[in-house]
This record gives C-alpha cells, structure tokens and sequence, in this order.
C-alpha cells in the first residue's frame, strides 16, 4: 500500500521543532530556587535552537559518520589525526559559542558568581538531549580550568583561548587558535580506575618532562592539550600534554586505533602510545590525584545532568508517540496501564533534574560555603551513581512505549539507548562511586553527618524519609559494611531528589516519589503500588 497525501497511518509525527526548555515546566520551576529563574529568556532561546529540526538532524548526522582515524598521510609520515564529519563541528561550534565550556571560569580562571553552575547545567541538560558525544570534550575542557589552576603559568597562557567561544578544529600549535579545547587521559590496560597501577613514565628534561607508555582510554584525541596522568620520581603526578611541542612540531602522541564503541558514536575514544612525548607538570610531584580530583568532580556531576537530559528526551519522545497513537479506539496516552508508566517515567525523571541542579547550585555556594561543600563532595558520587544508573532502563521503558517503531534506528530511542550507559561507566562506574560515598563520609566526619542530617529533617514529612536517612547513616557509619554501599549511595541520592523536589515540584509529587522510592523498593515502572498523580504528565510535558 502506498502513502497517499493528508494519510498518517496513527503514526505519531516527528519530535522536534520544540521548544526545549518552554515544554519542560519541571526544568522551569527547578531553576527559581537557584536564584536562576531570571534566566528563563536566554535559556528559552537556547530551548527553541536546540530543539530546531536542524540541531536534531545535526545530532543524527554526526553519529551515523562517525570519525575515522588518520595515523599516516599519503607520504607515509604519521598524522594521528582524527577527521569528523561536518554535523560533529556543527554541534562542537555551537555549544562553544553557547559557553557551555567556559562559563563557569571568570577570565583569570576563578568561578563565576552563582548560579553560573546551575545556569550551565540547565543549557547542558537540553544539548545532551540532542546529542550527547560532542558535549565530552565540551566538559572536559571547561573541568580541566580546575587542575590548572595548580599550575597558574600554564592557567595564565591557556585561559583566554579556552574562555573563547571561538571554535577552532585546525590542527596546529593552540597558540596560533582563536579557542582551544582540553581533554585527559588517566586510565591504562592493566589498572583501569585504579590509576595508582599506572606505569607511564615521566622524566625532567630541563624546563619540562617527557613522557612514555600508554593509556587506554582518551577520549576525544583532537584536543589541544590533554592532562594525563604518569609516574614521577615522586610519585604519580599531573601533566599537562600539548598535541604541539614548543618548536611548533607535532609531539609525539601516537594514536594506536579508535574504540569501538556501543554507543557515543560521534565521539572518538583512542588508545594512544606516548613516544618521550612533551609536557609540563601541573601541580606536584606525587599528587597527580589531588590535582585532578576537581576536574573529575565537575565531569561526574556532567555526567549525571547529561544522563538526565537523556532521560528527558526519553520521556518526552514516549509521551509525544502516546498523545497520538490510538490503539483499540482509544490514544495510548489514555490506556490506565500506559498512563501509569508514564506518569512513573515523569515522577523519576523529575526527581533526577532537581537532583542534578540541585547539585549543581552546591557547586556554585561550595568554595563559600563549608556546608556546601560538604554537600558537594558526598553528593557529587552519589548523584552520578543514581541517576547515571538509571538512564540505561529509563530509556528502555521509553522506547518499549513506541513499540516497534522505537525499536527501529529512523527513531531516536535507539541512539538514547545505546548512549545510556557510557555515563555510569565514564568518570568512575558504580562501585567506585559507593567507595567514593564511603570515604566522603568517613573523611569529613561532622561535617558529612550535618549534610545527612540536614537531608533527613527536610523529607522527615515524606513517607519513608526519615527510616531511609537512618538506614543511611547506620551503612556508613559501619566499617565493615562496604557491601552495602551501593544501597547506601543509592538511598542517599534518592533522599537528595526527594528533598530537591520539595524546593520545586508540587506536594503530591513529592509524596509520591517519596511513597515509591523511599518507602519501598522502587518496581518496574508502572508497577508500584503507590499512586501516581495523573498530572505528573502534563507537568512533563504540555498536552
């Protein structure tokens, strides 16, 4: 049967054209208790581009031509160059232009007044909704601001560039580029997370270091510069790796092949060899981890707020196709049995936004705040374990609301689905955040006590609150209870939602998160027995 004019088949019509931020009324009212619901036109006109059906086919387009890489040019001399298609420096050109990568950092490469992190967080939320894999070297160029500020020369010489929103994909020494980008290569074949295993070495030669052996992992390998992280006489130590030696010649960074990966194709992962490659020493000898560390934090809590935001398009996408699609005489959207997984979607997606903004509003108070950065460092581990866990089976229920038509790769959910987990894996998976949540808690003493306390007394109206928080606290305060942590982590994090959304969301929204998540263990969507408010899907997204 052929298509005929005016006939749609009851097939749901695209997504897009949208105004991102304008159809999120939770993402709107999570911003007021931030101090940053001033923001709502510049970040409406952000919502609006973005959701234009142009940065959605730029978002398809970079991830069905994934980049390819050059180790030798025609003449048979090494290259190590990897080549994007055009969508990718599309996506790349406009996120800069849109600060995403700096505007956290005054010009000397001090932290913007508040709420430049939540202000980030919502405009970084909304790109990760339309294409995640470009935002990587995006985050990591605006958390590397944070370990050089250990070594204030190099921050001095770099932070114009990296401040500019210029973006310049050239491959030439960053001193002749208008903007710069920044990436890291920390992990290696044997050790993985555990980077005390490293053995790349790094040795002085004068005013800097040269450094051999390997990582297993860099991600985005057309950077400018790159913090890496080798063993010194003193220890392991952070280094600062530019693609250009001083002399304007290529150093001697030698790309050995591009991950193979399941999802965040757009993006390129490379093994690479460094061959006495240049570099110079950020920080001290021996406490590369200390230096790196706040880098790290920023890219988990970018992690977890792109997880929402692939949440979100989710959600929005399962939604969109129910409002039009009628199955036995009636739309989707009005089967009770449809209706009550969505509405369990919208509660849990909610809950992970004013999770990460909340988040992301302690980033800003922290260097003022003891309490905040408390806050900041027990819940930056914990935020990303939750919600970076749950991206993966949110998006499966998404795309399982479209049924075969979600299944195929004409539709989004399949690039959501196959980008869900990288998020939970990247920057430290699952057990590692348990033990980061552990020693979080073990090391600021009092201070982590308050934060738990402080968390218990504002869901202590919730169903389940206050039982939750004291599971917590008995977990962590136990030594020999470390293979409870992830049940502490993720209670602890679902506390922090359940009192983000009381700053936010209306009352029996709270409660009924509360109800299904903290009262009792949370069952497949759609399968609880706590009672979900019908209105958390118009909430999610206007009918």
């Amino acid at each position: 049967m052929s298509d005929r004019p005016g006939e749609d088949f009851n097939q749901s019509p695209p997504y897009e054209d949208i105004d991102l931020f304008g159809s999120d009324q939770p993402l709107r009212d999570a911003l007021a208790p931030h101090g940053a619901a001033h923001e709502g036109a510049a970040l409406a006109g952000f919502g609006r581009h973005w959701g234009s059906a142009e940065m959605m086919e730029q978002g398809r387009l970079a991830n069905e031509n994934p980049p390819r890489l050059k180790t030798h040019d025609a003449n048979g001399h090494r290259s190590d160059t990897v080549e994007f298609h055009q969508a990718y420096h599309r996506l790349m050109a406009e996120s800069i232009a849109a600060g995403l990568h700096a505007m956290t950092w005054e010009p000397d490469g001090t932290r913007a007044p508040a709420p430049a992190e939540v202000v980030r967080a919502a405009r970084f939320y909304m790109a990760a909704q339309v294409e995640c894999g470009h935002l990587c070297p995006v985050t990591m160029t605006r958390a590397s601001v944070a370990a050089l500020r250990a070594a204030p020369a190099a921050l001095a010489r770099l932070m114009p560039r990296i401040a500019s929103h210029d973006y310049d994909p050239g491959f030439r020494p960053w001193g002749e580029k208008a903007g710069v980008t920044l990436g890291m290569g920390m992990t290696e074949r044997q050790g993985g997370t555990d980077v005390a295993a490293n053995t790349t070495r790094a040795e002085p030669a004068g005013d800097h270091y040269v450094i051999s052996g390997h990582k297993w992992f860099m991600s985005a390998p057309m950077c400018d510069a790159f913090l890496v992280l080798a063993q010194a006489a003193g220890g392991l130590t952070c280094f600062l790796m530019p693609r250009f030696r001083p002399d304007g010649s290529v150093n001697a960074l030698r790309f050995q092949r591009l991950k193979d990966k399941l999802g965040n194709r757009s993006n390129a992962s490379a093994e690479v060899q460094f061959d006495n490659a240049h570099a110079e020493r950020v920080g001290e000898e021996g406490r590369g981890v200390r230096t790196i560390i706040e880098m790290v934090q920023l890219t988990r809590l970018d992690c977890a707020v792109a997880s929402a935001g692939l949440m979100r398009m989710a959600l929005a996408q399962a939604v969109h196709h129910a409002r039009h699609r009628v199955v036995f005489q009636k739309k989707l959207a009005d089967q009770p049995m449809m209706g009550a997984v969505l509405a369990d979607l919208a509660l849990e997606q909610e809950g992970a936004l004013a999770l990460v903004l909340r988040l992301a509003a302690s980033g800003d108070r922290a260097a003022r705040d003891p309490r905040e950065a408390a806050y900041w460092r027990l819940l930056v581990p914990a935020t990303k374990y939750w919600v970076c866990k749950r991206a993966p089976a949110f998006v499966y229920e998404a795309m399982e609301c479209l049924g075969g038509n979600g299944y195929v790769e004409e539709s989004m959910l399949p690039r959501l689905y196959r980008e869900a987990p990288v998020n939970a894996i990247w920057e430290g998976s699952g057990n590692v955040m348990g033990l980061d949540v552990r020693r979080a808690f073990a090391r600021d003493g009092d201070a982590a006590r308050d934060v738990l306390a402080r968390l218990r007394a504002e869901v202590s109206d919730l169903p389940g609150g206050r039982e939750a928080a004291d599971t917590v606290a008995r977990i962590l305060s136990a030594p020999d209870a470390q293979a409870q942590g992830r049940a502490a982590t993720e209670r602890l994090a679902l506390i922090a939602a359940a009192a983000a959304l009381k700053a936010s969301a209306p009352q029996e929204s709270c409660e009924a998160f509360a109800a299904s998540r903290l009262a009792q263990p949370h069952a497949t969507y759609g399968a609880g027995e706590a009672r979900l408010p019908a209105r958390l899907i118009a909430r999610a997204l206007p009918g």
